[in-house]
């Protein structure tokens, strides 16, 4: 009797370890790994980078993994990125300028890498890239400006002329006209993705032209295109988050990239099964989920329609099932 007590007793204590090292297990963990998340600008941008920082508090409380963050403020990327190689198990640096990652990774081959939102030139053992397909996303954007422009012109404002953000622009205009062939596609660049003064000085250029309906795809530049939207009453349609919770009256509608799930995602199925698909470019696209437009919480107003809403989502099973083909940079 007392020898089965001793082995329930220890059969207990190893499901109780078990649990408590799952990603779900509680708050309690025997071991914890530590995951750095390197954002190229800084935080607060309200989008792209608070996204991945979502993604990371999610671990924390989920997972109870250590975190770090690191904002290079736009400097010292490669030096930042090897700041985080020395302390951390899993780096995710977000955003294109982590180039150097192809040489600072291999030289931390014990350490795992995510870089979000762009892709090395040749696959590395080491390194997973995650790349969205935001062009789908704003390719529905773009047909719901162009639904609710009432001066048949439509603008956006990138934060700088590259790959990454043309293939938004692209997108959009192939979806404005898809829904009116006859509309005008009118865009900028801020050359900036921290400087809300520029983003608003574009977007009065662009609603003086006639833009009545203007996606922001500029980061925390975005700030003042929304802010430029508010005081000229025209539309803002925001990039990245779920951005109507700023301006709910100004914003119709946001293309969002599900950054931070798909960081939590990855992290996660390497911390409940010890899975990393390195040495690879992971699309996150409409058909997984991670890319899609939202509108707000439903007690928000809602400038869209439910015909309009229902419309988007006949588009979007056909961009899933390939029945349209949507332009892309990439």
């Amino acid at each position: 009797m007392k020898k089965f007590v001793s082995m329930l007793m220890i059969l207990t204590m190893v499901l109780s370890l078990a649990l408590f090292t799952s990603c779900g297990g509680g708050d309690e963990k025997e071991e914890s790994i530590t995951v750095a998340v390197v954002v190229a600008e800084g935080l607060g941008d309200r989008s792209f980078y608070d996204s991945a920082k979502e993604g990371l508090d999610r671990l924390v409380e989920e997972c109870g993994v250590t975190p770090k963050v690191i904002e290079c403020n736009g400097e010292n990327f490669k030096q930042q990125m090897m700041n985080a190689a020395e302390e951390a198990d899993i780096v995710v640096p977000v955003g294109w300028q982590f180039y150097d990652i192809e040489t600072v990774a291999p030289d931390y081959p014990d350490t795992k890498f995510i870089w979000v939102d762009n892709e090395t030139s040749k696959p590395l053992e080491n390194v997973l890239c995650i790349t969205y397909a935001q062009n789908e996303g704003s390719f529905l954007a773009g047909y719901i400006a162009a639904k609710t422009s009432k001066t048949g012109v439509v603008g956006a404002v990138g934060g700088m002329d590259n790959a990454t953000i043309n293939d938004f622009l692209v997108g959009y205009k192939q979806g404005a006209k898809y829904a009116n062939k006859d509309i005008k596609v009118v865009t900028n660049y801020a050359g900036d993705f921290e400087d809300p003064a520029q983003g608003k000085e574009c977007a009065t250029a662009l609603h003086s032209k006639g833009a009545d309906v203007i996606f922001q795809v500029a980061g925390n530049t975005g700030s003042g295109v929304i802010e430029a939207a508010k005081e000229g009453k025209f539309y803002a349609i925001g990039v990245d988050s779920d951005q109507k919770w700023i301006e709910p009256e100004t914003i119709i509608c946001s293309m969002k990239k599900e950054v931070g799930n798909s960081i939590f995602d990855t992290v996660k199925d390497f911390v409940d099964n010890g899975k990393f698909e390195a040495n690879r470019t992971w699309v996150a696209d409409m058909a997984t989920g991670y890319v899609q437009v939202t509108y707000g919480d439903k007690d928000m107003p809602q400038q869209v329609s439910d015909e309009l809403k229902a419309e988007v989502e006949g588009l979007k099973d056909k961009i899933v099932k390939g029945e349209i083909k949507v332009k892309t940079t990439r």
